[in-house]
């Protein structure tokens, strides 16, 4: 029988899912992406090499692993291809082994035109934190239904026909609205076309191949991109992504049953990180040296994949977590980034907030009343040593099993898998996910 596990982010992404799903591939014939765009970024180190991912799948760089993209991603193909072309550079073999399916929006290039207008007329304070690739104003021609998709490429007299359609209207909002420069249809034309055959041979029905490979007993791992608060749904709304980064958007996003899914592996630091706008309960200074904030930015080198931007840091907020395990019907944990922590005289988990006359213990929805928490604190004591690169549960100091043991009471969901740096063997395995 096959087993099927769903790997995703369960704070405001960058938890370190790439490092995950490229271990857990070992025990999978297959990886996918069912959301997001090339705004999310994927780091993985594989000996003296490091790739940096955004569109192609984490297990890209294990040998004979199929990878798949599906209808739920948005797509940048002149992105990809030169994503593509990177990896070939490093002796990977990518072209004989993704699948992309045909249902996938594309983004052209008015979208980041579009993308970089609107954030720049904002004031600063309402800034999204957006990554201008034009993913949000993709997914709206996408449910306003005047998007095209990568099945629109291969007939080019009617790629041409709905191009010069939503290319007057979005002409329209740049020149007359945003006062900006119009996009030129020839131009996104002619780069169509060129990228519709460098892609063509990939392009697959990808639900009906999950649907044969999980009938003939293959294993599947299905990637998150992004985290559970930058949900459009469920996350810090206006402050959030422009697509659906739960686990149950595994389903729609790849093209398969609900029933297909058996596994959901939630990856979270053992501390918070957020780029971008938007409320953040238990943020602390990262910029005054020698303080727990700063330590958390610069141990973990707390720079956008993507963006390069700084990453805003605080302590881990068990009743944020609490959230994201109802939501995406957390099976296990995987806590990244222990060794950020050490040394650390004490160490602070948020337990819940103080919402105006109330207490709460879980996340409120909208990024209105997220503005008004006021943290409540636990505090615990810090350790000693390091955790870095240790593989053993045992070995870890004292202190710190407290800790992840303490996380695991207030989030109600047992830790799985700790993973003490980069390296794929830099793991302590306390259940796995396909067994």
């Amino acid at each position: 029988m096959a087993k099927n596990v769903i790997v995703v982010g369960t704070q405001w992404g960058d938890e370190g899912k790439g490092k995950i799903v490229d271990w857990l591939t070992d025990h999978a014939s297959g990886v996918v992406r069912f959301q997001g765009g090339h705004n999310a970024g994927h780091t993985l180190v594989v000996g003296e090499n490091v790739y940096k991912l955004n569109l192609v799948p984490s297990g890209i760089v294990r040998d004979g692993v199929d990878c798949y993209i599906g209808n739920g991603v948005v797509l940048d193909i002149h992105h990809l291809i030169s994503e593509i072309a990177e990896l070939e550079k490093g002796g990977i073999d990518v072209r004989s082994r993704l699948k992309i399916s045909p249902g996938c929006p594309i983004i052209l290039p008015y979208h980041s035109a579009i993308d970089k207008a609107r954030e720049g007329a904002k004031c600063a304070d309402k800034k999204i934190g957006t990554t201008g690739k034009g993913i949000g104003p993709t997914y709206e021609d996408k449910v306003s239904r005047r998007g095209l998709r990568v099945y629109d490429l291969f007939h080019p007299e009617r790629f041409a026909e709905k191009l010069k359609e939503v290319l007057e209207y979005h002409n329209f909002v740049l020149t007359q609205y945003f006062k900006a420069d119009p996009v030129d249809f020839q131009m996104v034309y002619d780069q169509a076309m060129a990228d519709a055959e460098y892609i063509k041979p990939l392009v697959v029905d990808v639900s009906a191949a999950l649907y044969d490979a999980n009938k003939a007993g293959q294993n599947m791992l299905f990637e998150g991109a992004q985290g559970t608060l930058l949900d459009i749904d469920h996350g810090t709304y206006p402050f959030v992504t422009s697509s659906n980064c739960v686990a149950g958007q595994a389903a729609a996003g790849a093209g398969i049953g609900p029933g297909m899914l058996h596994y959901v592996l939630g990856i979270t630091k053992a501390y918070c990180t957020r780029v971008g706008g938007g409320p953040f309960p238990s943020e602390l200074d990262i910029d005054t040296e020698g303080t727990p904030g700063h330590q958390m930015f610069s141990v973990g080198k707390e720079f956008g994949t993507v963006t390069g931007r700084k990453r805003r840091c605080g302590w881990f907020d068990a009743a944020l977590l609490r959230r994201s395990a109802r939501i995406n019907g957390l099976t296990g944990l995987c806590i990244t980034k222990l060794d950020v922590l050490d040394g650390l005289k004490e160490i602070k988990i948020c337990t819940g907030y103080q919402l105006g006359d109330k207490v709460v213990d879980l996340l409120p929805i909208g990024a209105d009343d997220v503005a008004r928490c006021v943290p409540i604190y636990e505090t615990m004591p810090g350790w000693e040593g390091t955790t870095f690169r240790v593989k053993r549960w045992e070995d870890l100091p004292v202190n710190a099993q407290a800790y992840l043991n303490r996380l695991e009471q207030l989030c109600e969901v047992p830790i799985a898998i700790v993973s003490t740096g980069p390296e794929r063997d830099e793991t302590i395995l306390k259940q796995h996910p396909f067994k």
